[in-house]
């Protein structure tokens, strides 16, 4: 370690101050063995422009100026208070870190970092410099006049690095404002004790007897900051006895590497033990982001196993204590074995695990989802505290897991509800919880549900409808009510928010598996209990604006058909046009394309066109897979009636060259000649058309698009087109709406209470 040479610099600024003649070639630094050498050691607190260890050498050679500019500041006012500190108390050899360290040099300032613990716990003094504090005595009482930005104590005591100083010194002496001495640690223990949350006997002895828990020691840092976000994890790395190379730039990742570093060292599990704050994420690594994350783990030990063997099998008790403290880091999770239960009965989705340590008299637990055959940590929303889980009477089980390290990708995802159909058909919108104002619903990590309620006016019947988002995906999920029961709305609100929120992580994988590639469109039915009725629920995702548009409808079904009460994916053309809405999707659900091309730079797929086909035409398909026209768009409908405009199109072809596909999987280029591509609009008025024909034209199949071109030069016209379903059409393909049947329910109703 580079050391102050006390007398050396003393002596240097006598003759800086008397304007003598300094000798540029004395030393003020050099180095010494921090085994061998009785050194002291100076903790403070950054202020202002501090003095490296450049300007510290080189000081002599300065010019006047630059010198005195020097000189007069109060940090290198301190290193001289500190140099005579250290001579008037028989030390010769001084450290500061400021000028100690060459940070030019990041192998010098890496190797400091994972050496400084020592270097504190090896100084014969380390003097506490509280820069903040006026007064001739220790405050003893918050203050937070004096100390608002602090937590009403001095400074030096809400920074991280200076926990490892307080605690690695075996003697350290407090200096106020004035360089006065005003106590030790160890006559200041009780006082020190309620400042830090630091035991007494950690203050007086260090770590080097019973050794605290892993969590307990993050919690003393829980309310310490740092100026980089990186120093949160190194400033711990002496207290936790581990060593990691420096990666200044990593951001948050250096807590992760810490807490990695911990458990290829440790057997310890209350690493795991941590509770996000508020601002955290809801689904994510088991690893904590921050030690504030520790903050409640104050109190907690690891001296539990009496608790836990009582919930193991007896012909596993032999074995749990080795069990329990093995879990090696592997690339799918950290692999290890846990009690578990289930939150809620009849779920394999979220469990609550139990931990080799106890805060109290009870075990730590922490909750855990499942994805993927993996194990996430998972916390309680905003919401639930205080809710009660079934969790008391479900049964423990020994599994071995795997815990994902890595962060899940999160960002908020925004629900554009359209329950217009509902509404307009006799249902009641009954609340939402948590509450929220229009049709828009913007989804967080850290609030990632929302239960919208409706009831039905006829039977008085209610289902939720939950719209949520889990591991970076959107979900959708409906409940309905109990057969003869009639809930109350709210009380059942809020039931059927806690129990979604719980089997968020279940429901989360259903659309997520419906949805493959270019299919962002899905369609779920479920019918609605004791009727006759389908609740249709569609869902489109637009992936680059995180947007997910919802559409609830009811429809007729007196067949009683099969109803999956699943997601069902489809192609759709559009969903990747940041302008598209729900009007303008297209289904491309018939496998009869030939190939692609680029219109506009996008490409589009094409097929053989039947003679006579024109834009606009609508039809459906024979059992022979040939499209039979029914009418077209543009000579069949009166313009002046429907008031749209539906001008077609003119699009280049952004290539020459295509590549024809052909049904026997052969590749053929061909050179288009004069090609011409029209296709119908896609704005509002055409998708107003398309709305309005939805009953007229249900099912049926549009040429929306039709290419133009010749072969070779000379040779006669050839024609591609694109022929697919409007998705809208589709989705209300069952024509009978809920208000026919509701007639006929009504008038049934009227006939019952009449013979009564």
């Amino acid at each position: 370690m580079r050391l102050i040479i006390v007398k050396a610099f003393l002596a240097r600024e006598r003759s800086i101050r008397k304007g003598k003649r300094v000798d540029r070639r004395a030393k003020v630094l050099d180095f010494g063995d921090d085994e061998a050498t009785e050194y002291a050691i100076l903790s403070h607190r950054w202020v202002g422009q501090e003095v490296d260890c450049d300007e510290m050498v080189g000081l002599a050679k300065m010019p006047m100026e630059e010198r005195d500019e020097i000189r007069q500041r109060d940090s290198y006012q301190k290193i001289l208070q500190s140099c005579k500190q250290a001579q008037e108390d028989g030390y010769e050899w001084l450290w500061v870190d400021t000028c100690c360290i060459d940070k030019r040099s990041s192998a010098e300032l890496s190797e400091a970092i994972n050496s400084m613990y020592r270097w504190y716990e090896n100084a014969e003094v380390c003097y506490a410099y509280l820069h903040d504090v006026p007064e001739p005595r220790f405050p003893t009482a918050e203050d937070y006049e004096i100390y608002p930005d602090s937590s009403g104590w001095p400074e030096w005591f809400s920074r991280g690095w200076t926990l490892q100083e307080l605690i690695a010194p075996s003697n350290v002496q407090f200096l106020n404002k004035d360089w006065q001495s005003i106590g030790d640690k160890r006559t200041l223990g009780p006082t020190l004790r309620d400042i830090t949350g630091i035991p007494e006997d950690i203050l007086i002895h260090g770590l080097d007897g019973n050794r605290p828990c892993v969590a307990q020691i993050m919690s003393w840092a829980a309310h310490r900051t740092t100026t980089r976000v990186e120093d949160q994890a190194y400033s711990l790395m002496g207290l936790l006895d581990v060593n990691m190379p420096m990666l200044y730039g990593e951001g948050k990742k250096a807590f992760h590497r810490l807490q990695l570093e911990i458990i290829r060292a440790s057997n310890d599990q209350s690493i795991f033990a941590w509770h996000p704050n508020r601002e955290n994420r809801q689904l994510g690594s088991i690893l904590a982001n921050e030690p504030s994350d520790f903050r409640n783990c104050g109190g907690m030990d690891d001296e539990v196993m009496q608790y836990i063997k009582k919930d193991i099998p007896e012909e596993e008790l032999h074995s749990i204590e080795d069990r329990l403290g093995t879990f090696p880091i592997t690339n799918r999770g950290i692999q290890i074995w846990l009690l578990l239960r289930p939150m809620v009965s009849e779920s394999d989705s979220v469990f609550e695990a139990w931990l080799p340590c106890r805060s109290g008299a009870w075990p730590v637990t922490i909750d855990l989802a499942l994805w993927e055959s993996n194990y996430y940590r998972w916390t309680a929303g905003p919401y639930l505290s205080g809710l009660p889980t079934c969790s008391e009477v479900l049964p423990r089980q020994l599994r071995q897991v795997y815990l994902r390290y890595q962060d899940l990708p999160c960002g908020n995802i925004t629900f554009e509800i359209d329950d217009s159909a509902l509404t307009e058909n006799g249902f009641t919108f009954c609340g939402a919880f948590p509450e929220f104002t229009g049709n828009t619903l913007t989804m967080t990590s850290t609030n990632s549900l929302c239960v919208k309620v409706y009831s039905d006016s006829l039977t008085n019947h209610h289902f939720a409808v939950g719209f949520g988002q889990a591991f970076g995906k959107d979900w959708i999920h409906v409940i309905f009510d109990e057969p003869n029961i009639i809930p109350q709305p709210s009380g059942w609100l809020l039931d059927k928010y806690f129990e979604m929120w719980y089997r968020a992580p279940k429901h989360a994988p259903h659309m997520n598996k419906a949805r493959s590639g270019a299919q962002q469109v899905c369609i779920m039915q479920t019918r609605l209990p004791q009727t006759t009725r389908i609740l249709q629920i569609s869902s489109v995702m637009w992936k680059s604006l995180r947007r997910c548009g919802v559409k609830l409808e009811v429809f007729h079904d007196p067949g009683f058909g099969n109803v999956s009460g699943h997601w069902t994916a489809f192609h759709v053309n559009g969903t990747d046009d940041l302008g598209c809405d729900w009007q303008g999707l297209m289904m491309s659900d018939r496998q009869n394309e030939c190939g692609s091309y680029a219109i506009d730079e996008v490409p589009s797929n094409f097929s053989d066109a039947p003679d006579g086909i024109k834009l606009g035409d609508y039809g459906h398909f024979t059992n022979s897979e040939e499209f039979c026209c029914e009418g077209n768009l543009f000579t069949d409908l009166d313009p002046l009636s429907l008031m749209a405009d539906i001008t077609p199109r003119q699009h280049r072809i952004s290539s020459v060259n295509y590549v024809l596909v052909c049904k026997l999987t052969n590749v053929h280029y061909l050179n288009l000649c004069k090609p011409v591509v029209l296709s119908l609009p896609s704005d509002d008025n055409f998708k107003s058309l398309l709305i309005s024909l939805s009953t007229r034209l249900i099912n049926k199949y549009l040429v929306t698009k039709v290419t133009e071109y010749f072969h070779d030069f000379g040779s006669s016209k050839r024609y591609w087109c694109d022929i697919v379903k409007p998705f809208v059409w589709y989705r209300n393909e069952r024509a009978s709406s809920a208000s026919e049947e509701r007639l006929g329910d009504g008038l049934r109703a009227e006939t019952e209470g009449g013979e009564g």
